[in-house]
C-alpha cells in the first residue's frame, strides 16, 4: 500500500523462516510424513517447469511465485502438526493476527479518499483500488474478513469486562466497514462464513445458563453487522448493495458472477485433462493463456490450478490438505476453531489463489493440538 519495495512474496518467505527456526529448536512431530510427502508431490511440477517454460531472465520469479504459497502451507503444517497449545494461546495467536489488520485498518482510514468521493468518481460496481490503498482488493478484503472474523471471536471468548466488549465491538464495525468499500467480495463473504462456523460449534457445545449469554451476544453481533451494511450502504450511495446482488451501477444483472475466473477455472481443468499424469509445469498455465490469449492472465483458483500444472500428484496433495485435519478433528475437538480455519483457506484458495502468506499460516494452526485444563474448562458440555 505504501509503495516500499519490499519483495511481494516476502511474507511467505518471512513464515518459512520462522517456521524452520522453530523446527530446529523444537523438532517436527515423527507422524507428520503426510506434509513430508505434499512436499515431494510438488517437485515434479517444478522440475517439468524448468523444462517446459520459456527462458526468461524472471524464469525463477514465475516459479516461485506459484510455488511459494504451497511450499509455505507445507512447512508451516510440519511445524504446527499436532504440536500442544492451550486454548488461551490459540486465542493469542489469533491476537498477533489481528494486531497488524488493525494497523492495516487505520492506515486505510488516514490515507485512502473519502469513500463518497471514490464512489462519486466511479460508475462501476467492481474492486476498488482507491479504497484498498492502491493495493489488490481482493487481497485486502481477505485480510480485513480475517480481521472481522479474529474480533467477533474475541467477542464470543474475550470480552470479560463492559470496556474490552465495546473496543472489540468498535474494532470489529470499523475493520468489516472498511472490508465492505473494497467492493471485493470473496474476503468479506469468507470471514461471515468463518463466523458462522464458530457461532454454531460454540452454541451447540454450551450448557442451557451460557447459550443465554450467547443469545444477547448474537442480538448484539447481529445489530453491529446489519449496521456495518447499513453504513456501507448509505456511504456508497447503494452500490456495495448493487455489488453483493451482482449487478451493475444501473442496476442491470452482470452476465459473469465471478469476474472471468470460472472461465479460468474451465481453462485449468481442459488442461488437466489434456496432462492427467504430471500436469504441464509450475507457472506454464499462465504462459499457454498469454500465447492463446495475447496478454497475461494468472489463476484465482489454486485448487484447478494444481490440477493442470501437477496432474494426478496434485490430486494426491490436495487429498492430503483436505483429509489430514479433518482426521485429526476427531481426536481434537477441543480445537473449536479447526473448521473455521479450514473454511478460510478452501475459500480464500478458491478466489485468490495463494497470493497471500495468510491462507498457508491459517490452514496450519487447525493441526495444532489444543489442550484444555480439564480443572478450568473453556466448553462445558451438558
Amino acid at each position: 500500500m505504501t509503495g516500499g519495495n519490499i519483495n511481494y512474496e516476502f511474507s511467505k518467505y518471512g513464515v518459512i523462516i520462522f517456521m524452520v527456526i522453530g523446527m530446529y529448536y523444537k523438532g517436527v512431530s515423527k507422524d507428520a510424513a503426510a506434509y513430508w510427502i505434499y512436499l515431494i508431490l510438488l517437485l515434479p511440477g517444478m522440475c517439468i517447469a524448468l523444462y517446459s517454460l520459456k527462458y526468461t531472465q524472471d524464469l525463477q520469479n514465475r516459479i516461485s511465485f506459484n510455488t511459494s504459497g504451497p511450499i509455505c502451507l507445507g512447512i508451516s503444517s510440519l511445524y504446527c502438526y499436532t504440536r500442544k497449545v492451550t486454548f488461551k494461546q490459540i486465542n493469542e495467536i489469533l491476537l498477533l493476527v489481528g494486531l497488524p489488520i488493525i494497523s492495516t485498518v487505520i492506515y486505510l482510514t488516514l490515507y485512502t479518499p473519502s469513500i463518497r468521493d471514490v464512489i462519486t468518481s466511479t460508475t462501476s460496481t467492481g474492486s476498488n483500488f482507491d479504497t484498498s490503498g492502491g493495493f489488490g482488493p481482493n487481497q485486502v478484503a481477505t485480510i480485513l474478513g480475517l480481521g472481522m472474523f479474529v474480533f467477533v471471536s474475541r467477542l464470543i471468548y474475550f470480552s470479560n469486562s463492559k470496556l474490552l466488549f465495546i473496543v472489540n465491538l468498535i474494532v470489529a464495525f470499523d475493520i468489516s466497514y472498511r472490508g465492505l468499500v473494497t467492493f471485493s467480495r470473496g474476503g468479506m463473504m469468507t470471514g461471515f462464513f468463518m463466523l458462522i462456523i464458530l457461532i454454531l460449534i460454540t452454541y451447540f457445545n454450551i450448557n442451557s445458563g451460557a447459550k443465554i449469554k450467547m443469545n444477547y451476544l448474537l442480538i448484539a453481533i447481529t445489530i453491529t453487522m446489519v449496521s456495518v451494511w447499513v453504513y456501507s450502504s448509505l456511504q456508497t450511495s447503494g452500490l456495495i448493495d448493487k455489488r453483493y446482488a451482482n449487478q451493475d451501477s444501473r442496476g442491470r444483472q452482470k452476465k459473469d458472477q465471478f469476474t472471468g475466473r470460472g472461465e479460468l477455472a474451465q481453462d485449468e481443468l481442459e488442461t488437466f485433462f489434456k496432462y492427467p499424469f504430471f500436469g504441464v509445469g509450475v507457472g506454464k498455465t499462465a504462459e499457454l493463456r498469454a500465447e492463446r490469449m495475447g496478454f497475461l492472465v494468472v489463476s484465482h483458483d489454486e485448487i484447478t490450478r494444481t490440477l493442470a500444472e501437477h496432474g494426478s500428484l496434485g490430486i494426491l496433495a490436495l487429498m492430503i490438505l483436505f483429509a489430514t485435519p479433518l482426521f485429526l478433528y476427531l481426536d481434537n475437538n477441543h480445537n473449536i476453531y479447526l473448521l473455521c480455519f479450514i473454511v478460510f483457506w478452501i475459500l480464500t484458495i478458491n478466489h485468490a489463489a495463494m497470493r497471500l502468506a495468510a491462507p498457508a499460516f491459517i490452514y496450519s494452526l487447525s493441526l495444532l493440538k489444543v489442550v484444555i485444563n480439564e480443572k478450568k474448562p473453556i466448553v462445558h458440555r451438558e
